[in-house]
């Protein structure tokens, strides 16, 4: 009987110092340095809306959302801006860090693109802007009409893209996405920042 009151003891320290380790310090390190940023505001209503349909529609299967250190990739280099810090992601959950870049880190999207305009068209058919892009189209945020109701947002297509007879209007879910795609911006400044050492390799 002693001896089992010893093992449970054991096996309970065990697990006690495994959650110590594993759960609650990770969890403490990330509170402390997970500042807000200045310049970091909450997503507004829209956007988030638009962040959500974002997940729903795999963007993150493709898109990453992590500007890399210097000393990983010249991903300043691609006009991704500036290394990733905790605090950028403040306002995310779930965080869409990604894994994939079949497309280009969106995390700076909003400053490198700042028209909506752009994204519609990019959204409604990637081959209109970029001939060569491999981006699923996404017509079901958008519908052809013959007569665009008050506050309506057409959508510029070139004429090789646009409709014979009428004009291609957005619907709400792609004034949503895009309005999140626009509120990616994490151009502000930061306090730390990862800088690769001088002669260190830099990976592709």
């Amino acid at each position: 009987m002693t001896r089992a009151v010893g093992i449970l003891a054991g096996a309970a320290m065990i697990l006690l110092f495994a959650t110590l380790m594993i759960v609650v310090m990770p969890t403490i390190q990330l509170q402390s340095s997970a500042k807000v940023p200045r310049g970091l505001e909450p997503y507004s209503e829209s956007a988030q809306r638009g962040r959500d349909l974002y997940v729903s529609l795999g963007c993150v299967y493709c898109h990453s959302q992590q500007p890399r250190d210097p000393s990983l990739g010249p991903d300043g280099l691609r006009g991704w801006g500036r290394p990733s810090v905790p605090g950028d992601y403040t306002y995310d959950s779930p965080h869409l860090l990604g894994t994939m870049r079949t497309g280009p880190d969106l995390l700076n999207i909003g400053a490198r693109q700042p028209s909506s305009a752009w994204h519609l068209s990019h959204l409604y058919n990637p081959r209109a802007i970029m001939p060569w892009s491999i981006m699923p189209s996404y017509p079901f945020l958008f519908a052809e009409v013959d007569a665009v109701e008050e506050g309506g947002v057409v959508v510029d297509l070139p004429p090789d893209y646009a409709p014979e007879s009428g004009v291609i209007v957005a619907l709400p879910e792609a004034l949503d996405l895009v309005q999140y795609l626009l509120e990616l911006d994490r151009t502000y400044e930061v306090n730390e920042i990862p800088r690769a050492d001088a002669g260190e390799e830099v990976g592709p």
